[in-house]
């Protein structure tokens, strides 16, 4: 017998067995979402189960790399297409970072944020904060931005009056036409709007699908925007009801404010103070019966000329009941509210800092005066608290609020703690532009209005336009490369709690419409004029970003009139009236199929996410949960029809099914009518046409039992949790 050709056959044999096929990249999967952090939000020292996915019997070896410890993850689950490998470690109170490393024959490859990468990168490393946890009711809520005074006039009693008073050196003016284009210098510009119009329109704002409200600031004001505070104790009574209404309008000539007493009376007197605080507190009621949440803007970096403890005006220096202004006297008790400069008299001191220079927008130096500190902490309180109940902040350029970082992070962590302490289920949001890293550690903010890692990226993708309407690149129309990439980088930024209640806007009241973007025109109104907003849109990519709004992790946030087809260039013209009698209904109707979509498949609000395929103008991605939904987005944005074959089966959908058409939008307008596409070898052919995009679906009615059977031996039982955010496949290792 030949011993050497057995041993040589035997050899071969067990080569044979051992070896790997090649590396399925594309099922390679985890993320921070519940499905793979178990539990998602963990406590201090606690225990946490982290999870990573690899196609069935693809892989060697799975390491879960934390800082500087390895551990060599376990297999401790198995379908017909995945293997599920997980280790349980020990948390500290401090965050961790982690990868992952895998082993598939000779191939060592990591996985981070980014997906499959052959290089560690720290700034990619997946974050967990022991402690942290934002309110499960913000998590991939839709949200409805209202820039109040252009929403709807409900009180015309409180309107304010064409010379009530002069505001940035010209009497203010009451506009009598609803519809009118706002001046491009059309800050003394009054329509009326007021929350007795948000409260008639609840019930519009509920059939449209709204969870949330995000008010522009309300608080006392002179401007139609109210970022220049006058009184953070009270709602402004112009929004409000005013009970006591006395005295003069300004005459002709005549910009001394001293002398606006009608203005005076209706500002400063109790009686209508108190009277618009109850009415916020019954607006806030009526939207908690239908559900609906309720967000303040919170401006505390700086105030306004008018405000009560600067009082340049001279608005509360005669009106009872009211200590002397900063600028009044140098006795004031609120002179350390403010940091005045060398060389100023009283009274009158005109001689202080302003925000960025601007003597109208005074300064706050919580540095130099603990009992302003301690103010703005107990307003934070007060109106997240009993009678108010407001459901949190966002916070105007909130990393500007001291003059050092350090200071910064210092108050918000105060901030944090005192509106927590008043009510456990407030959220913070801010705005911020560049990484939010810094202030996303847990103990400051939840989380931003979400430029960075949304409104940029998709912008650029669709219409090549700057968010202001300030340059046109149509070079980057269509370069998905740059898309996930930059999508992945800022997406970096957030652990998973933060970036599942992150603001996705499209447009907002600091930057052009969406749908004026889609023209391609660079200007603005004071040099191109209000109509130039409105031509030449495509509401075809104004659907496909909506979308991809209403599919995307985080919170779907929608400024007010997006959704009926409101154009207009950076404000002012971003800020035209809601156009009640004017709306375009199909679009309302568009806006309202996709949030009833996103709503009712939770993959859309907690679910993972994960690339699936691109091309020039092509993205495509999806939403799924391990039990229940499996959710296809393909966007083309190419004025071509286009036929793709996609991998679906990564998405957990089996390798022969049919999937469900939920909506699909194109140049003719969008459709719902179900459709059954099929699935085979675990792919998806797709024809689409110009302009167009389709959300396909999968349910698994058998998954539940599926996966107990195969997880009968599991460490952590049949319970895992919820979702993923994988990036692009950044390299090939074969066949994907």
């Amino acid at each position: 017998m030949d011993y050497n050709f057995l041993n040589k056959a035997a050899a071969n044999q067990a080569y044979i067995a051992g070896m790997r096929p090649v590396l399925k990249k594309g099922a390679l999967f985890s993320d921070a979402t519940s499905d793979y952090v178990i539990p998602a939000e963990p406590s201090p020292y606690g225990q946490v189960a982290i999870r990573f996915r690899t196609a069935h019997n693809n892989v060697d070896n799975v390491f879960l790399i934390v800082g500087e410890e390895r551990y060599l993850m376990y297999r401790e689950s198995q379908t017909d297409d995945f293997d599920y490998y997980v280790e349980e470690i020990q948390l500290e109170n401090e965050k961790i970072t982690y990868y992952f490393e895998i082993h598939s024959g000779k191939i060592i490859c990591y996985y981070d944020i980014r997906g499959l990468s052959r290089n560690i990168d720290p700034q990619y490393h997946f974050k967990l904060i022991p402690g942290f946890r934002t309110p499960s009711w913000a998590k991939g809520a839709v949200m409805y931005q209202i820039y109040v005074d252009r929403f709807f006039n409900g009180d015309k009693s409180n309107d304010v009056l064409s010379d009530e008073y002069s505001y940035i050196g010209d009497h203010v003016k009451k506009v009598d036409d609803w519809y009118k284009y706002p001046d491009s210098m059309g800050v003394r510009e009054f329509y009326g709007g007021d929350l007795k119009g948000v409260m008639e329109k609840l019930d519009y704002l509920e059939d449209l699908g709204i969870e949330v409200i995000y008010f522009n600031p309300l608080f006392v004001s002179p401007s139609n925007h109210k970022y220049d505070i006058q009184d953070y104790d009270y709602i402004d009574p112009h929004f409000g009801r005013i009970v006591h209404d006395s005295g003069e309008l300004l005459s002709e000539g005549d910009c001394e404010n001293a002398n606006a007493s009608r203005y005076i009376d209706r500002v400063t007197n109790k009686a209508n103070l108190e009277a618009s605080n109850a009415l916020f507190a019954e607006v806030v009621e009526e939207a908690h019966k239908r559900g609906i949440k309720v967000i303040l803007d919170g401006v505390f970096n700086h105030c306004g000329s008018f405000n009560k403890w600067m009082d340049r005006e001279k608005i509360y220096e005669k009106a009872p009941g009211y200590e002397p202004g900063a600028h009044i006297s140098e006795d004031s008790p609120y002179h350390d509210y403010f940091s005045f400069q060398a060389g100023g008299k009283w009274p009158y001191n005109g001689k202080y800092d302003g925000w960025w220079g601007h003597d109208t927008l005074p300064k706050l130096n919580y540095e130099g005066s603990r009992e302003l500190y301690d103010y703005v902490l107990s307003i934070a309180a007060k109106w997240v608290s009993p009678p108010y109940n407001a459901d949190g902040w966002r916070l105007d350029v909130a990393a500007d609020l001291g003059h050092s970082p350090e200071f910064n992070h210092k108050f918000w962590r105060d901030f944090r703690r005192a509106v927590k302490r008043a009510n456990p289920n407030a959220i913070i949001l801010a705005e911020h532009y560049g990484s939010p890293e810094a202030w996303l550690q847990g103990r400051e903010w939840d989380s931003v209005m979400n430029y960075d890692a949304f409104m940029e990226p998709l912008t650029w993708f669709l219409t090549g336009m700057q968010k202001h309407s300030d340059d046109f690149r149509p070079d980057y129309i269509g370069d998905a490369d740059a898309f996930w990439g930059s999508m992945y980088h800022n997406m970096a930024c957030f652990s998973e709690p933060s970036l599942l209640v992150a603001m996705n806007e499209l447009s907002n009241h600091d930057h052009s419409r969406f749908l004026t973007r889609t023209n391609h025109k660079v200007g603005r109104t004071n040099n191109l004029g209000p109509e130039a907003a409105n031509e030449g849109i495509d509401k075809a990519v104004m659907r496909e970003a909506v979308m991809v709004q209403m599919t995307w992790p985080g919170a779907p946030t929608i400024y007010y009139g997006d959704e009926a087809g409101l154009c207009g260039f950076t404000d002012p013209d971003n800020r035209r009236t809601y156009p009640w009698g004017h709306e375009d209904t199909d679009l309302i109707e568009y806006h309202k199929r996709l949030i009833s979509i996103h709503k009712w498949y939770p993959e859309f609000k907690t679910g993972s996410m994960k690339f699936v395929d691109k091309d020039y103008n092509l993205l495509a991605f999806g939403r799924f949960q391990e039990k229940g939904g499996h959710s296809l987005i393909v966007i083309n944005n190419a004025d071509y029809e286009i036929v793709r074959e996609i991998k679906v089966w990564y998405l957990g959908v089996p390798k022969e099914c049919r999937m469900e058409l939920l909506i699909k939008t194109d140049k003719e307008g969008f459709s719902t009518e179900r459709e059954k596409f099929p699935v085979e070898a675990g792919k998806l052919k797709l024809k689409l046409g110009p302009k167009s995009g389709v959300i396909l679906r999968y349910e698994d009615e058998s998954v539940e039992e599926a996966v107990k059977n195969a997880n009968s031996t599991s460490a952590f039982g049949e319970e895992y949790g919820k979702p993923s955010l994988e990036p692009s496949s950044w390299f090939n290792f074969g066949d994907s």
